[in-house]
């Protein structure tokens, strides 16, 4: 089995971006955005050359989506392409549309960016994480998600000179996954009081537990996802927080009878994890020991652990230490990031035992179709590197730190904290990927809600407080048919409809979809409030500067498939950033530091509450609240 560490080692680029022309003119460039007014981004959308040039279009063939061929089609200049981009869509093909034109960009401002990532290596270095080297330099692992998404037979030896057997090792463990779920959901394998298992709850934390979530909410209203789970049948829950009342809200409603735990910790020590696990073990045993016919405790403990219990990790043998079947854990490998999981068993066991592995493998085949679009697509047209460097442009040249991602659509709802905690993962970092100390500050702040939610939460400040560059993601259709439900064929503006003007509840999300990012734009000048009639009193507050850079992407609908898609775009987008800014993206560092610390914490008041013994070796901050944690009684 290959580790990701064998003798693909590469040597770290020494090249910073900074020390590059191309940094300086972009400077440049910024500066002119920043001072010139004629480049407020309601002039430059009066230029519909402009606006046309800076899209992107990715169409999937129904042929790619079905694993019959790999054709798609890429574009940056849709105008060609009036089929795809302004026919109505025969349900054939699904098109992912980027549009950048709200951006504090030109063609000349691109290719400054694409001279730059020309120069810093970036199709080297992508050509080097799709081909397995050891591009975590710190760690000397190779970076190979992508690799748990493509499908049986594709040829990964010709990049890997072990391809075929790590393709082989990725579809056994996807194999062993398929039987496993499949055995379960049809009651084949019950739970130690023959019950059938109707109940998942996943423990960890970090990527093992943001991405399953994320993943489950994003296909909850999915027509053909929530009828695989059996439309209310089946339970799934997620505990990471260390909190007891994570476990205790989670569990207090479920049939230990009926409920399958699956533990995911790549190295089975997560402080976290195992506390909740030990949790849960100690749950099991209060509530089926009683109920089982085996006389001997430890047989008996075996049996519910071995009917109950599965796991996600790379140390099997701390997995089997603690009780559990070799049968029921699953590898996870080295080169696969914790943030990056949940193509691997950490998500596919749990969402196959809920939505089924069908639904799953619809999910790995759209993460391949960007990964294709990605690796070969032209950099113009290539929607994460467009992406990427945009979040480099605002963030390391226009000085703009935050980013927010909005999602038009309830069911991503949980898609922003993901994208966070993989983006500010991986990219925030103060040293380059060879250990040189940066001299501007990487990675940027992620925060987002679904609309129309943050407009009633933080869309004021988007518009009147700070500039936040933010990319819109909606919808052509609905994952929810509740409008057609609602709606009678004799007046066709009943119920779901808004009577006034005629429109279903998902035109009229998107109608904000549409409109948030121009008003963001265009904002309000005095001079409109003052041709409004506006009490002059409030004129000043009603002024909106506009001239905030956003990003839309208008996608097909919201199933497995494109949820694939989508959370691969932004994994992209993320290790392109990385790329130009020449950092390792994909080490952690700074999620330890505070675990440390957390470790003679721990032992002080193991030690107070224990022995009495008073607090000592802290600061005096530190060492008053202590006590005064310590002498609280209840």
């Amino acid at each position: 089995m290959f580790d990701g560490n064998d003798s693909r080692n590469i040597t770290p680029p020494l090249l910073k971006c900074t020390d590059v022309p191309q940094f300086t003119a972009l400077q440049f460039a910024a500066s002119t955005f920043r001072n010139d007014p004629k480049l407020h981004l309601r002039h430059l959308l009066s230029d519909s050359n402009r606006c046309l040039s800076l899209m992107a279009v990715h169409v999937t063939t129904q042929e790619f989506e079905q694993g019959q061929n790999t054709t798609s089609v890429d574009t940056t200049t849709p105008v060609l392409l009036p089929g795809p981009l302004r026919t109505k869509s025969s349900g054939a093909q699904r098109r992912i549309i980027l549009d950048f034109s709200r951006q504090h960009v030109t063609g000349e401002t691109m290719e400054l960016l694409f001279d730059l990532a020309d120069r810093m290596g970036l199709t080297e270095r992508m050509n080097e994480m799709r081909s397995g080297y050891n591009i975590n330099f710190t760690e000397r692992t190779a970076v190979m998600h992508h690799v748990l998404r493509m499908p049986r037979g594709y040829d990964f030896q010709s990049r890997h000179p072990r391809g075929n057997a790590i393709l082989g090792d990725v579809h056994s463990v996807l194999d062993r996954i398929e039987k496993f779920a499949e055995e379960r959901r049809r009651g084949n394998i019950r739970g130690c009081t023959g019950k059938e298992i109707k109940n998942i709850l996943c423990i960890g934390i970090g990527g093992s537990f943001a991405g399953p979530q994320a993943v489950y909410e994003a296909l909850r209203g999915d027509a053909f996802a929530a009828e695989a789970a059996g439309k209310g049948d089946r339970t799934i829950r997620f505990v990471a927080n260390v909190d007891p009342v994570d476990f205790d809200l989670n569990t207090k409603d479920l049939s230990p009878e009926e409920t399958l735990i699956v533990v995911t910790s790549k190295s089975f020590n997560t402080s976290e994890t195992l506390q909740n696990a030990n949790m849960a073990r100690k749950w099991l045993m209060k509530h089926l020991s009683t109920k089982s016919d085996v006389d001997d405790d430890d047989l008996r403990d075996m049996q519910i652990i071995t009917k109950h219990f599965c796991a996600v990790t790379l140390d099997v043998g701390a997995a089997e230490a603690f009780g559990i079947h070799k049968d029921n854990i699953f590898p996870i490998w080295d080169w696969v990031g914790g943030r990056f999981s949940v193509w691997s068993a950490a998500g596919m066991l749990p969402l196959s035992l809920h939505f089924s592995f069908d639904v799953m493998k619809s999910f790995l085949a759209g993460g391949h179709d960007i990964d294709e679009h990605f690796f070969d697509a032209p950099l113009g047209g290539n929607i994460p590197v467009l992406l990427g460097l945009l979040g480099v442009w605002n963030s390391t040249f226009m000085g703009y730190h935050t980013r927010a991602l909005l999602p038009y659509s309830h069911a991503l709802r949980k898609f922003p904290s993901l994208v966070q905690k993989f983006d500010m993962e991986s990219n925030g970092k103060r040293v380059t990927a060879a250990g040189m100390p940066l001299s501007f500050q990487a990675g940027e702040i992620d925060f987002g809600e679904a609309g129309s939610n943050g407009q009633h939460s933080f869309y004021q400040l988007l518009h009147q407080g700070r500039t936040v560059p933010a990319d819109f993601i909606g919808f052509m259709e609905s994952q929810s048919s509740i409008d057609e439900e609602y709606t009678t064929s004799d007046t066709g503006s009943l119920d779901g409809w808004d009577g006034e003007v005629n429109i279903s509840g998902h035109d009229k999300l998107m109608s904000n979809f549409f409109a948030q990012p121009d008003a963001l734009a265009y904002g309000k000048s005095l001079s409109d409030l003052v041709q409004e009639d506006v009490p002059e009193n409030l004129r000043q507050h009603k002024v909106f500067p506009g001239n905030r850079p956003s990003s839309s992407i208008l996608m097909t609908k919201l199933d497995a498939f494109a949820v694939g898609q989508l959370l691969a775009i932004y994994e992209h987008r993320t290790v392109v950033q990385g790329f130009i800014w020449g950092i390792n993206s994909f080490d952690q560092f700074g999620t330890e530091i505070g675990k440390v610390v957390a470790k003679g914490v721990r032992a002080q008041l193991n030690a107070s509450r224990r022995r009495g013994a008073s607090v000592q070796g802290f600061n005096s901050s530190s060492g008053f609240l202590l006590e005064a944690y310590l002498s609280h009684r209840k």
